[in-house]
């Protein structure tokens, strides 16, 4: 009796074990001493951007957070954000006599270091570090920059809260006042991605292979912190889902269409058939939120829906898509980046 409960206690501890391998928790931790995130954020967490609007300079702490927070532009419905930031910028606590940032920069959780760039001129990042991370079967990526120093190389294994690097102020446009770390949570998307950029961007070497930002988009890292405080047992994708929708795309048939491997919660409906397209619904920042069927034949990339308003997309998808109502469309630029999710077809 004894030997079959415990027989039964170790199949089920078994069960339990590989389960959690398959559904690890996303366990977060920022990557500074700097916390100030969970009592209120504001000025105190993230750094301030300079801005000169109409004449007006301003140094708007609100310009460091995710999203459409930079290059305010007058429209007909009043002014609006047109420049999007894919992380957070957070400042500094701590700085030498010379007023060089000391921050310690952290991994945010466990992983594997994929990519480091030293050469700050090789990216707007500057220097900067991604730690790819493996949560419910999926690949996301965390993204580390600015740096003044970098203590980790590709294929360490890192744990969380692990030492990695020290805060800069290495890449465009900063100076030492505005010394911060930038970080991102990132999905992947397309391995392809270096033949796609060199094919359409020839004269502007990538030195940053599959890890350049083009390839990496990022969700509201800020807001998954503060959900994850509410309900630890969060997943991505469910965090995902609370989303808008602001536009869908249609895509050709492809076999080297990537994104159902790489992240398969993504897919609603049916598994496709040989006649069926891609429609892929996207939120404003561009990043892809889920996929399906469509029965309508395309031989290249198509706007099959955008959120109705009054103000030209333009503004508002970072250039993806122009043109308002039935005039809607992809731009050139938004044609060229949904290739990239069917390269080489």
């Amino acid at each position: 009796m004894k030997l079959a409960l415990a027989t039964t206690f170790f199949g089920v501890a078994l069960m339990r074990s590989t389960m959690m391998g398959q559904n690890q928790i996303v366990d977060l931790v920022l990557p500074t001493d700097n916390d100030a995130l969970f009592s209120g954020g504001g000025p105190t967490f993230y750094q301030y951007v300079e801005r000169n609007y109409n004449g007006a300079k301003s140094t708007p702490w609100e310009g460091g957070q995710y999203g459409f927070v930079r290059d305010p532009t007058g429209t007909s419905g009043g002014v609006i954000y047109t420049r999007f930031h894919e992380g957070i910028d957070i400042r500094a606590l701590r700085r030498d006599a010379h007023g060089d940032p000391l921050d310690e920069v952290r991994a945010i959780a466990d992983g594997r270091v994929v990519h480091t760039n030293l050469v700050p001129s090789y990216s707007n990042y500057g220097k900067y570090i991604v730690i790819e991370h493996r949560w419910d079967g999926s690949n996301y990526y965390s993204l580390y920059g600015h740096l003044s120093s970098i203590a980790v190389r590709p294929d360490d294994r890192v744990k969380r809260g692990r030492p990695i690097a020290v805060m800069g102020y290495t890449g465009t446009g900063l100076s030492q006042e505005r010394a911060h770390l930038h970080l991102e949570l990132d999905l992947m998307l397309s391995d392809r991605f270096e033949g796609w950029y060199n094919a359409f961007f020839k004269n502007d070497p990538n030195h940053n292979g599959i890890y350049n930002g083009m390839n990496l988009a990022g969700l509201d890292i800020a807001r998954l912190y503060l959900a994850l405080r509410k309900n630890p047992s969060l997943t991505i994708p469910d965090f995902i889902k609370t989303e808008e929708i602001f536009y869908k795309v249609t895509l050709p048939k492809s076999r080297h269409f990537e994104l159902p491997k790489l992240y398969p919660w993504m897919l609603a409906g049916p598994e496709r058939n040989e006649k069926s397209s891609w429609e892929i619904s996207f939120a404003r920042s561009g990043l892809p939120l889920k996929m399906g069927l469509s029965e309508k034949h395309v031989t290249q990339p198509e706007l099959s829906y955008v959120k109705k308003g009054s103000i030209d997309n333009s503004y508002l998808s970072r250039d993806v898509i122009s043109g308002r109502g039935a005039n809607a469309h992809l731009t050139d630029y938004g044609r060229q980046l949904m290739r990239l999710l069917v390269y080489p077809d």
